[in-house]
């Protein structure tokens, strides 16, 4: 039986790949079908009520397909398999899949990166947000450095957007365009998916204190070959038989 759609028709082809590897990320807005942003939500909330009492060490955010069905079977849904694919091409793994609930008051999160293969450009890893009931860029927003990307570099650290502008950024230019390295602050209507590559500097600005909780969750993909610290899987999940998961849940 095939599985609902989770996305609406979208384009993502030669165009859009360029200007994700230019900029470091690309957002689809309102890509989410509505039953899907229904499903995601009532998954979402589940998860951060399991969140409140969670045993550290394997907690329901951050191991977030294992505690919910629906969020386990977009792992190796068609369409999520498809969009990854574009991105990283054929040969690729499921490294994690966390919750960002972001409730009102929350206090964000500061300029940061990831790595993955820091020296070896051929071997890509993606994040893959999904934005339920969206975000303004003033509550609750990505914030992302276009072209930082590039630089591969895992340590990109700021508590601030001047602290990072006073730091990292100075002197850097985007390799590609040779502009100087600027912050970017994205905004996404509900049903919004975002695609970053995981070298990129981002940050997550204040959710307002009225503001109802911005419902997010991430899945993330990569290409084998080298060992990955963000790879949340506990070893029963990586052998639960999942439907079209077949290949993608060891490390290599």
């Amino acid at each position: 039986m095939a599985q609902p759609p989770i996305f609406q028709p979208y384009t993502f082809g030669e165009e859009e790949r360029k200007k994700m590897d230019r900029d470091g990320h690309f957002v689809l807005p309102g890509l989410l079908t509505s039953e899907a942003q229904a499903n995601l939500t009532r998954s979402l909330s589940h998860i951060y009520e399991l969140s409140r009492t969670s045993t550290a060490g394997h907690e329901p955010n951050r191991f977030s397909a294992e505690y919910d069905n629906y969020l386990e079977s977009i792992i190796a849904h068609p369409q999520m398999l498809e969009l990854a694919r574009k991105v990283l091409g054929e040969n690729i793994r499921y490294d994690h899949c966390v919750s960002l609930n972001r409730p009102g008051g929350n206090g964000g999160i500061g300029w940061h990166s990831h790595g993955y293969a820091n020296d070896d450009p051929s071997l890509g890893f993606v994040r893959i947000f999904f934005y339920v009931n969206g975000f303004a860029p003033d509550d609750g927003g990505l914030k992302a450095v276009p072209g930082s990307h590039l630089y591969r570099d895992a340590r990109i650290h700021g508590p601030t957007d001047e602290v990072l502008r006073q730091g990292w950024i100075v002197g850097r230019k985007h390799p590609e365009t040779g502009e100087p390295l600027e912050i970017e602050a994205l905004s996404a209507p509900p049903g919004t998916v975002a695609l970053m590559w995981t070298h990129a500097a981002h940050a997550v600005s204040r959710r307002k204190e009225d503001s109802d909780t911005r419902w997010c969750v991430v899945y993330a993909y990569r290409n084998p070959g080298r060992p990955s610290g963000a790879r949340w899987i506990t070893p029963e999940f990586e052998r639960k038989p999942i439907r079209g998961a077949e290949g993608l849940m060891s490390l290599y």
